[in-house]
């Protein structure tokens, strides 16, 4: 049986599962995945050593395989289960005042979520409360895609896809008080980015999020699901320390200062193995003067 017809089969199973089994499952899985995959090990040891400024010990590098274990297998929860369920898991919300204030004074909220934690809950509660349309790319597994659409068009959340039409509704539903919710820091496509530092060294960075910040009445808040192993979720909400403005450069950039900014607040639920630093087909090679080489030490204690 090929991986696409499989997928679904399997999200429904583990959708079965509560919570903490799939947690507990999720970092077994997490840590088979780094004993078992050089480049994977590689690139999460290299990546995460650029991000910490120094070398990661043995107990954070595994500490952040189980978590991204345990990232892929609470999906089925999240999407699968009722959203009442799901919302029930959420232990504390922190900062969500900073919504309410904006929505009061008349912005609109440009919600960006990093692959860190449970970024998929942040969406989800949002929705409860005010509508939001969130970006999203079909997965490369078409038979999973019925599965995530469903699972995140709730509540309030409506769904556009990365093209230029689900681009224009975005902006539309933007000017009329629909926020939105992005990924800054997943890897565009050729076209859709341009080099900006992270975490020290040039990657290739969406200039879309900044685009939006460019819209009238319009305010940029971070959020973060912070994952309590067993229990649930504590989600965060942060203003960025430094203004989202200037040209379209000096906003990437502060967008990428701010997602490192949250980032370091709990490091080892990141998703470091991601390769945040590829050149996308087609895309221009990176600025010849990079950064100072990663302080990768895969053996360090």
């Amino acid at each position: 049986m090929s991986l696409n017809r499989l997928l679904p089969p399997l999200f429904r199973l583990f959708g079965r599962f509560s919570l903490p089994a799939l947690h507990r499952l999720g970092g077994w899985a997490g840590l088979a995945t780094y004993a078992l995959s050089g480049s994977y090990r590689r690139r999460l040891q290299e990546n995460m050593a650029r991000g910490l400024g120094r070398n990661p010990t043995r107990t954070e590098l595994h500490a952040n395989a189980s978590e991204t274990g345990r990232m892929m297998l609470e999906l089925p929860f999240v999407w699968l289960r009722p959203l009442d369920e799901v919302l029930q898991h959420i232990v504390e919300v922190v900062g969500w005042d900073l919504v309410e204030s904006a929505h009061t004074e008349g912005s609109t909220i440009i919600a960006l979520t990093p692959h860190m934690g449970c970024f998929e809950i942040a969406s989800q509660y949002f929705g409860t409360h005010l509508p939001m349309t969130v970006l999203y790319r079909p997965p490369k597994q078409s038979g999973i895609e019925q599965i995530l659409r469903a699972g995140r068009a709730r509540g309030q959340l409506t769904l556009a896809t990365a093209d230029l039409a689900g681009v224009r509704h975005i902006i539309k539903g933007l000017r009329q008080g629909v926020s939105t919710g992005l990924l800054p820091d997943q890897a565009p496509g050729k076209g859709e980015g341009v080099w900006a530092p992270f975490f020290g060294k040039p990657a290739y960075t969406m200039t879309l999020a900044a685009r939006l910040s460019e819209v009238k009445n319009t305010r940029v808040l971070l959020f973060w699901g912070e994952r309590i192993v067993g229990k649930g979720w504590r989600l965060h909400i942060f203003a960025p320390q430094t203004p989202i403005e200037g040209s379209l450069e000096e906003r990437v950039h502060a967008i990428n200062h701010a997602v490192e900014d949250v980032i370091r607040k709990c490091p080892t639920q990141y998703l470091w193995g991601y390769n945040r630093y590829k050149t996308p087909a087609g895309a221009p090679p990176p600025p010849s003067a990079d950064a100072s080489p990663s302080p990768l030490a895969p053996d360090a204690e």
